[in-house]
């Protein structure tokens, strides 16, 4: 895939390195993930993450955060978010980072869950 977005290519170059030099295969997984064609990039409400997450995990959204759903008190990192999605999470006491500020947090992708 040839993207032009240096927001996007910024992130897999970031998440690729961060799996080469700590060997974690997360982040190489998530940067396959953001790879993919636009249109094939997933789109993940809420509720879904909310269903799937344990307690102390942090969801990792290799694409964008809808807010359908009425999420508890959830840690988040996604490529992007709505902005009622953000809003309902920052509401519930939960929070909302990038994929590169999720990496910086935790190099070792403990506790990290992909969802999509």
């Amino acid at each position: 895939m040839k993207t032009t977005n240096p927001q996007l290519l910024e992130a897999i170059r970031m998440l690729r390195k961060t799996s080469r030099t700590y060997d974690v295969d997360i982040w190489r997984a998530l940067s396959e993930e953001l790879l993919r064609h636009k249109h094939s990039r997933v789109s993940v409400n809420l509720s879904r993450i909310s269903r799937s997450l344990k307690d102390g995990e942090i969801a990792a959204v290799p694409g964008k955060v809808l807010g359908t759903g009425n999420p508890g008190k959830i840690s988040v990192a996604a490529f992007n978010f709505s902005e009622m999605a953000r809003k309902k999470i920052e509401e519930k006491g939960g929070e909302c980072f990038s994929l590169e500020e999720l990496v910086e947090r935790n190099p070792k992708g403990s506790g990290v869950r992909i969802i999509g």
